[in-house]
Order: structure tokens, then C-alpha cells, then sequence
């Protein structure tokens, strides 16, 4: 297991733990989860066909219980104490219904299997089910309180701690920048979807809207896509989607929010959201030739959003934050290498 990183003065460990300057050589995870998510023989065991177009996704619906607990075993890439930090696989849930196969639902197997059945793991933070990414475990409450109070205070103090890298279907229009935006769940044909509210009244507040920040940078462009650092100050459901939306550029794979977004000679717009269902995104032909993906595959393209790094607090209230850093998934790197956005 790798140990946590002290996060130094002018640290850039972001970029650094991409590859900036070549491409990418790790796929994501060890070579035995490599194994488990691109296997050489069976398909069947991983839940991952092998003509995959999009290599490392795991395909959640092909897995038992227990297949997945060795997944998720095998993407660990820190444990130290009572503290696990994995590289969650995109697609996986982190919570649902009962019955459902999600991250939760196997922490007890998965305390096992990590020597930890006196204390059951519970999640600190995570990444949506679209992402991938860091995923925070504890197995001592005090020191899962200890590092919500750290997260808490942090926004409060507006310094982020997760930083997300994500691929964009466009380049925004500046270099880096804040997105403000009040965002509110709505509920459209039995689909809880993020909606925009503009000027919202203190009764909209009340009644669930939130005003929501993200920081972005964009550190790298090629075919017309973006590789975009993104760091939220807020927390709401599918808040980096949205706000890369709003600036007209979505995330790539984003099958839920792009539809809308229209174009009329070349330039782009936002639709009504009430007009707009979620459907898969629209790629044009460069672009699917860049990605060498025909249209029917680019319908299953993965989102292209990872937590990538995490700063916990140190040993003392005055120490240096801790880093921790998960590398990009298979799918993800590769997409770098056909965009040309790991050479610059």
C-alpha cells in the first residue's frame, strides 16, 4: 500500500500524478486489480467483455457480491489505521435501494477481507456513481467525525480539498475561473435531475435550493475537448455536470445533462430544461474518429470525471495537510492519448 503524501508549498500534486508531460504508462490501479477489472481469461468473472471499447469499466451487473468485495479489495491504495482510501471503479454506486449491489452494501465483506471485522468500515466521502475516483473509508468513528469537521471547515474557509479531473466536450471560454450557480432537485417523470434556479428568494432557499460554487482550470486542449481541473466548494448532487453544462462545455460521457445544450451554426445555447429529457450525448464525426469510437459506442462512453486528489488534515491542528492521489482509470488515460491532452 502506498503511504499518504505531505503536501509541501507550491505542491502541484494534481498534475504531477496525471502524467502532464507523457502519456499516461498505469492504467489505475495495481496490476492484480488490472487483472480484475481487464482479465485474460474469463470475462464473465470481472463483469468486463473483452472487446470492451472502453477499457477498465466495470460492468457492475456481470459481478456477485463477492466478486466484487475482490474489485474493490484489489483497488485499495492506501490503508493506514483505521483509515482505507480506494480507487472506485465509475458506474458503482455508492448507496441504493435494498438488494441493490452498491459500494455500502459490501463494506461488511469488505472489513473482512481487510482484516477489520472487530470495527465495520462506514464511507467518509465519495464520488458519485458516474464518477471515479478516491473513496474515504473509516473504521473508527472519532476519526470519521474528526475528518468531517476537517471538510466542513474547509468549505466554510472556501478551501478545497477534492480536486476532480474531468475531460470536456468543448473548451470553456476562459483558462480558470469560479462557477456560481442555485441548483435544486426536480423531479421529472419519476428522474430526480438537477435544475439551474435564477435569483432565487429566500423561500427557494428554504424549500431546498442551494447556492452552489466549483473553482476550474483548464489545464490542457485538443479536439475541440478540454482536460479541466475542478475543485467544489459546495456539495450537491451532480454539482460538476451541471456547472460544466452552464459553461456550455459537458463532460464527456455525460448522458444526462448534455442534451441541453443546442448548437445552431456552430454556436451552442441552453435549452429549456423542462424541454430536455437525458438521452446519450451527441458526438461529432472528428470527434468520434479522434476517439476512434462509431456512434453506437459512443452511447456507452464512460463520464469522464475522477476524483483524483483528496487533502486530509494532519496529525496536529497546525501540521501540513495530508495528500492523497488515486491514478485515472484505463478508459480515461486512453482518451488523454487519442485527444493529445497528455502532451502539453
Amino acid at each position: 500500500m502506498g503511504g499518504f503524501r505531505i503536501l509541501g508549498r507550491g505542491t502541484s500534486g494534481w498534475w504531477r500524478g496525471l502524467g502532464a508531460h507523457a502519456p499516461p504508462k498505469d492504467s489505475g490501479y495495481s496490476t492484480k486489480s488490472r487483472n480484475q477489472l481487464q482479465p485474460q481469461g474469463s470475462s464473465k468473472r470481472s463483469g468486463v467483455p473483452r472487446d470492451q471499447p472502453f477499457p477498465g469499466m466495470l460492468q457492475l451487473k456481470n459481478l456477485s457480491r463477492e466478486e466484487l468485495v475482490d474489485v474493490l479489495r484489489e483497488a485499495v491504495v492506501n490503508q493506514k489505521g483505521p483509515l482505507v482510501t480506494l480507487n472506485k471503479p465509475q458506474g458503482l454506486p455508492v448507496t441504493g435501494k435494498s438488494g441493490e449491489l452498491t459500494l455500502l452494501s459490501v463494506l461488511p465483506e469488505l472489513s473482512q477481507s481487510l482484516g477489520l471485522s472487530e470495527q465495520e468500515l462506514h464511507i467518509v466521502q465519495a464520488p458519485g456513481k458516474e464518477a471515479s475516483g478516491l473513496v474515504l473509508l473509516s473504521s473508527c468513528p472519532q476519526t470519521a467525525s474528526r475528518l468531517q469537521k476537517f471538510f466542513t471547515h474547509s468549505r466554510k474557509a472556501q478551501r478545497p480539498t477534492a480536486t476532480y479531473c474531468a475531460i470536456t466536450n468543448g473548451i470553456p471560454a476562459t483558462a480558470e475561473g469560479k462557477i456560481q450557480a442555485a441548483l435544486r432537485l426536480e423531479c421529472f417523470d419519476g428522474v430526480n435531475l438537477v435544475v439551474p434556479v435564477k435569483s432565487p428568494s429566500r423561500k427557494d432557499i428554504l424549500e431546498g435550493v442551494k447556492r452552489t460554487l466549483s473553482h476550474f482550470r483548464v489545464m490542457a486542449t485538443g479536439s475541440g475537448c478540454a482536460l479541466v481541473q475542478l475543485q467544489p466548494l459546495t456539495v450537491f448532487p451532480g454539482q460538476l455536470q451541471v456547472h460544466m453544462m452552464l459553461q456550455l462545455c459537458p463532460l464527456l460521457g455525460d448522458h444526462t445533462y448534455s442534451a441541453r445544450l443546442g448548437t445552431v451554426l456552430g454556436q451552442r445555447f441552453l435549452l429549456s430544461d423542462q424541454s430536455t429529457k437525458p438521452q446519450s450525448q451527441v458526438l461529432d464525426e472528428a470527434l468520434l474518429r479522434c476517439l476512434h469510437l462509431t456512434p453506437s459506442q459512443s452511447s456507452q462512453l464512460p463520464l469522464h470525471l475522477h476524483l483524483h486528489r483528496l487533502l486530509l488534515p494532519g496529525p496536529g491542528p497546525r501540521d501540513t495537510p495530508m495528500e492523497l492521489l488515486a491514478p485515472l482509470p484505463p478508459y480515461f488515460s486512453r482518451t488523454l492519448q487519442y485527444l493529445g491532452l497528455c502532451q502539453q
